[in-house]
């Protein structure tokens, strides 16, 4: 028998924050009315109760504070379920019938200690795996007061090749129960038992998909959000959600979600997808030189580059770090370098082996948005927004940033705009030869070319890192308008040589003339900004007026270029280019 308990006081308006009433509306209820508390099964459920005539509330009854009021409640829409793990913890509830298996999830995640992924529990009724998209109502095929149902939970199945063996590897959770139940095995240091299996020779055996981090360097540890990124993006794939490569864009890009398939969690970037690569979705032609679609940009290095502008966009507090998890200043969506096998990647020669398909590339998490910049005019646009923009393409010198790919975000109807800059692909460009003696495929992190040729036998002519910048923002207002004091305080921060040795640490050791366009583009940046320069006037001074016509810092580094003597170090080089941007901005800004 279910047994409900009632108590009536007041109304007052700030305790009426339960689901249902939405902020901001008038309420029905008046400061003098009544409210009635359900209380069931530990749950307050407040209500707004009839007697018997239609229309009519209980203050017309004459109910007033401290009377005792009876009510008969028919429990019709409620169901009971008793949840049992396999360990025998159990857990009681009183669900509305109208409610699936995932509102049961969450709510066994909110009571049991240890069901934080409660996405990879599997809830089992009289020996059926119940979806989580299943009514409880539909499950109540006989008049039985209570459900009762069983927790399990799903186990990871890897193998990887030991000699000429497999070695299959079975890891299971066991929802914090771990001295109890402890198996042949043992336990890793994070708590999950795991235990070891030798198949004999035989057919290889394929798993279904691979994700995985690509830490090249040990000391790497991953952030509490990229961890989570992964997992999310993980669990997805390995509840059967397929990768759904995006139809724009002149690469493969795929759409990642998550385990209930309603919402996309990353975006998964292959590198042997990108334009001009080998396995490009979109019928581009194969690079024969190995330059990308942007001057100074290799095919295959995108997924370097995405990953790079992460890991540069510091955020206020300081450098990006280990434990710092706050977001960049100019909010690039958290990015990973990634090992990722799936059959619906693009594979123009079938999938076959599942380790020659194994695809490297960057993951990046999917930003919600209404949009982007290119989607609306500029004017709404916030002008720090646009700021940190400047401030991101500017150091980086970004050839192809463009409004479509600036997301636009925004919190509610009439909230304010926030904008999130996305594909940075051909970022950090380097000077390029016009006379190709042969081009190497780069080795993944570090990128080495064998051949060394001598100016005796070959003239080279190259085109500066900077011909291909563009700034879309640089025509919309805010662009006019002075940094703020505390970008300015960001700007100043910001240090070229830090930059380089965090990504050498992450395993890119930047090639010498990209390592010189991160260098002097801070350079401009920091001078800039120094001198009061707005972000139209230090990007003007990266831009091409035309395309035929050197921009300003491709002649400031051309000059350096000629006033410096063969063999000369990199430092050296870099004063020259300092104090020939010094005698620039001072001519151009006096």
């Amino acid at each position: 028998m279910s047994i409900a308990r009632v108590a009536i006081s007041p109304v007052y308006e700030e305790s009426l924050n339960f689901p249902g009433r939405v902020s901001g509306q008038r309420d029905p209820w008046s400061r003098e009315s009544i409210l009635i508390f359900l209380t069931v099964a530990g749950s307050v459920i407040p209500m707004r109760k009839e007697l018997a005539r239609k229309d009519s509330c209980v203050r017309d009854y004459g109910v007033t504070e401290g009377n005792v009021l009876h009510l008969i409640l028919r429990f019709s829409d409620l169901q009971a379920i008793t949840v049992r793990t396999i360990w025998g913890k159990e857990f009681k509830f009183h669900i509305e019938r109208k409610r699936n298996i995932g509102y049961v999830k969450q709510q066994i995640a909110k009571r049991g200690k240890g069901f934080l992924d409660f996405e990879d529990q599997v809830l089992m009724c009289d020996g059926e795996e119940l979806e989580d998209q299943r009514l409880i109502d539909d499950i109540c095929t006989s008049n039985d007061a209570v459900i009762h149902l069983v927790v399990c939970k799903s186990a990871k199945i890897r193998v990887k090749p030991v000699g000429k063996n497999f070695e299959v590897s079975i890891t299971a959770s066991n929802l914090d129960e771990r001295e109890a139940n402890r198996v042949d095995g043992g336990q890793d240091e994070c708590g999950t038992e795991s235990k070891q299996l030798e198949v004999v020779p035989g057919k290889p055996r394929q798993s279904d998909f691979l994700l995985e981090p690509l830490i090249v360097n040990p000391k790497i540890e991953l952030p509490l959000v990229i961890k989570q990124l992964i997992k999310s993006t993980f669990d997805g794939l390995d509840r059967g959600n397929q990768p759904i490569r995006s139809s724009e864009g002149s690469g493969g890009a795929y759409f990642m979600q998550e385990s209930f398939g309603q919402e996309y969690v990353s975006v998964f970037k292959p590198i042997d997808e990108e334009p001009m690569a080998v396995n490009n979705p979109r019928g581009l032609p194969l690079s024969t030189d190995g330059e990308g679609m942007k001057k100074g940009t290799r095919v295959g290095e995108g997924a370097l580059r995405e990953f790079a502008a992460y890991l540069l966009d510091h955020p206020s507090s300081g450098p990006r770090s280990f434990s710092n998890e706050d977001k960049g200043f100019s909010g690039v969506p958290p990015t990973v370098m990634i090992k990722c096998l799936h059959r619906g990647f693009n594979y123009p020669d079938g999938y076959e082996c599942a380790s020659k398909n194994i695809k490297i590339g960057s993951l990046q998490m999917f930003m919600k948005n209404c949009g982007s910049c290119e989607d609306m005019g500029p004017g709404a646009f916030p002008v720090d927004e646009v700021h940190k923009i400047s401030v991101l393409d500017i150091r980086l010198a970004n050839a192809d940033r463009h409004a479509g790919n600036i997301l636009v975000q925004r919190d509610g109807e009439g909230g304010e705009i926030v904008l999130i800059p996305i594909d940075h692909g051909y970022c950090l460009p380097e000077n390029v030869s016009l006379l190709v003696f042969s081009f190497l495929p780069y080795i993944l992190f570090s990128i080495a070319y064998d051949a060394i040729l001598s100016d005796s036998l070959f003239h080279f002519e190259y085109e500066t890192a900077f011909e291909d910048c563009t700034f879309d923002w640089l025509y919309w207002p805010q662009a006019h308008q002075p940094y703020s004091s505390d970008t300015i305080d960001y700007i100043k921060s910001l240090d070229a040589e830090q930059d380089i040795e965090l990504l050498k640490f992450h395993g890119w050791d930047l090639p010498v003339d990209c390592a010189r366009t991160l260098s002097i583009s801070t350079m401009l940046l920091k001078k800039g900004a120094e001198r009061g320069l707005t972000p139209f006037a230090i990007g003007s001074i990266m831009c091409r007026e035309t395309l035929k016509k050197e921009s300003v810092i491709e002649h400031i580094v051309r000059e350096a270029e000629e006033a410096v003597l063969p063999g000369t170090s990199e430092a050296t080089f870099l004063e020259s280019v300092s104090l020939i941007m010094d005698c620039c901005l001072t001519e151009l800004f006096p």
